[in-house]
């Protein structure tokens, strides 16, 4: 793509942008953005499709939304004070928002006067700003700097539901006594936004959120209860066995599970590997063939394979859902609940699907690998590893008594 047309693409953006923070959407017109921009209406058909298509633009690369996402995304490595980083990308994100209220009005209020086809482009856009949200989350999540029993999607739905609801009521109603002030529905969102992600488990009060990190609770699953859910998958069809499969061979967190493309993948008779990619950090695990003491096939044949060699779709995504399009984190939690309906854990609970890749971990470090080398694999640092090497000491320690148990005195 030349300059001027990324520049004509850029003036159709800012004109749309200021002429429907002005006037509203439903009262602008195709022909007045286009004189605005200084292009032919043709050229804006040519670029968006409709009015709408240009509003969808708008929200997806217009300045005063673009950067938001991406500037939190690279506070994830390192991940810093989380605390703050939130807070801060709430407070930017309503100081954007607050430079065009009448764009805000008018998108909500006239948005039931959108075509039925554009609301779900609408939504679309909405839901892919979103994903820097949840891809910032799911990297905390990752390093152990939050330990949440939701999964990074929702957690990102949420608070940017709450802050969009903030704008809303602030551009469309006075003299409420909702809050006192914004910093006061500031602190109060992020507090009550990080008391609501960290799990029961974890005895960690806010202040730990905003100097340091949460301890994990390692609660690997024993091998008989991987197996069960093994085979429920199995028995649901090659793509739920793949997927548990990687789950339980590669130790991947649900958010880089869906994030898997075809092309990631890398095989030959020596090693079957993954690539893992989040903004700013790439690297590779092995997917094992032994789980737990049962083997799952080889380099070159094994469930994950199998469905691959199945696929008869375009589709870049590893995994897709059953309408064939790009798996997402709610729907892959969905199916870990039904391969894991009935069983429960050794503490009495239903298996969470964040306990695969602790099972993962607490088995390598059993089989031999070295905390430096579990650190090369993870990404994680040696401070969070640490509960996972006192845990598998600590099954060490278990097996060795049991093996002495069985020798005569």
């Amino acid at each position: 793509m030349s300059s001027q047309l990324i520049s004509t693409r850029q003036r159709l953006i800012q004109a749309a942008l200021e002429l429907f923070s002005a006037h509203g959407v439903s009262a602008t017109t195709t022909r007045q953005i286009a004189e605005k921009a200084e292009v032919n209406e043709v050229t804006l058909f040519r670029n968006f499709g409709n009015k709408h298509g240009l509003l969808l633009a708008v929200l997806e690369e217009s300045a005063a939304f673009k950067d938001l996402g991406e500037s939190l995304v690279r506070r994830a490595t390192p991940p810093g004070n989380v605390y703050q980083a939130l807070k801060d990308y709430a407070s930017d994100t309503l100081h954007t928002l607050e430079r065009v209220p009448e764009f805000v009005r008018s998108v909500v209020g006239e948005a039931d006067q959108f075509p039925a086809e554009n609301r779900r482009a609408l939504g679309r856009g909405v839901t892919e700003a979103n994903r820097y949200v949840a891809q910032y989350l799911a990297t905390v999540i990752q390093q152990g700097h939050l330990n949440t029993y939701l999964p990074a999607e929702k957690l990102a739905s949420l608070l940017n539901g709450m802050i969009l609801g903030y704008a809303v009521i602030e551009f469309t109603s006075e003299f409420h006594e909702l809050w006192e002030d914004r910093d006061d529905f500031l602190e109060n969102l992020v507090e009550l936004f990080l008391h609501g992600a960290m799990s029961s488990s974890a005895e960690s009060a806010i202040n730990s959120l905003q100097g340091g990190f949460i301890t994990i609770e390692v609660a690997d699953l024993p091998a008989t209860l991987v197996n069960e859910i093994l085979q429920q998958a199995r028995i649901l069809g090659i793509r739920d066995y793949a997927l548990a499969y990687v789950l339980f061979g590669a130790g991947l967190s649900a958010t880089e599970m869906i994030s898997l493309q075809r092309s990631h993948q890398i095989n030959d008779t020596q090693g079957h590997f993954l690539q893992i990619t989040i903004p700013g950090f790439v690297r590779q695990v092995p997917v094992n063939q032994w789980i737990l003491g049962k083997r799952y096939g080889s380099f070159t044949n094994n469930p994950l394979i199998k469905w691959l060699k199945s696929r008869k779709d375009a589709q870049t995504a590893m995994f897709l859902n059953e309408t064939g399009t790009p798996m997402t984190e709610s729907e892959l939690e969905a199916r870990w609940q039904i391969w894991s309906e009935k069983l429960l854990t050794p503490q009495g609970q239903a298996p969470a699907i964040a306990q695969a890749q602790q099972t993962w971990r607490v088995e390598m470090l059993m089989r031999g690998i070295s905390l430096e080398n579990l650190i090369i694999l993870t990404g994680c640092d040696r401070a969070q590893l640490q509960p996972y090497v006192r845990r598998a000491k600590e099954k060490a320690a278990l097996e060795q008594a049991t093996r002495l148990d069985h020798k005569p005195g």
